[in-house]
């Protein structure tokens, strides 16, 4: 049995694409967060996108910030095997683990929060997170 509602089904794809009816201002739908939240290894990813099934983990989900050791680990060429990001959201950068260094964990560990500096980019996850100062 599928269970399925066409009204809802419509109205949930209009409110992730940001053209739905919102009471929060300046909503935005945090790909990095989803992907984390509900596909946390990438077992996902790794069935529909075969050229990053090389990539260990939640790391799939930004494969933009990995190494290029780690990439070339993976057989993965960014703008060959696999497209650079069209766009990175600022809120993005919160989900991207992070080195002391700078440079992303490659083992997919989450590292500090990195908020963005204008109130007006700040996404959904601003709203619900415990600092509210950054």
């Amino acid at each position: 049995k599928v269970d399925y509602d066409v009204c809802s089904n419509y109205g949930n794809w209009l409110y992730s694409a940001g053209i739905g009816n919102d009471p929060r201002d300046n909503r935005k739908f945090n790909m990095i967060k989803q992907g984390l939240d509900y596909d946390g290894n990438g077992d996902y990813v790794r069935l529909w996108v075969p050229e990053l099934q090389g990539i260990k983990g939640a790391d799939i989900h930004t494969p933009w910030a990995l190494s290029s050791a780690a990439l070339s680990q993976a057989g993965v060429t960014l703008g060959e095997t696999y497209p650079q990001p069209v766009v990175t959201a600022p809120e993005w950068s919160r989900h991207i683990p992070q080195r002391p260094g700078g440079s992303p964990h490659p083992r997919g560990r989450r590292g500090p929060a990195h908020a963005p500096a204008q109130h007006k980019d700040r996404g959904i996850d601003f709203y619900f997170s415990r600092r509210k100062d950054a």
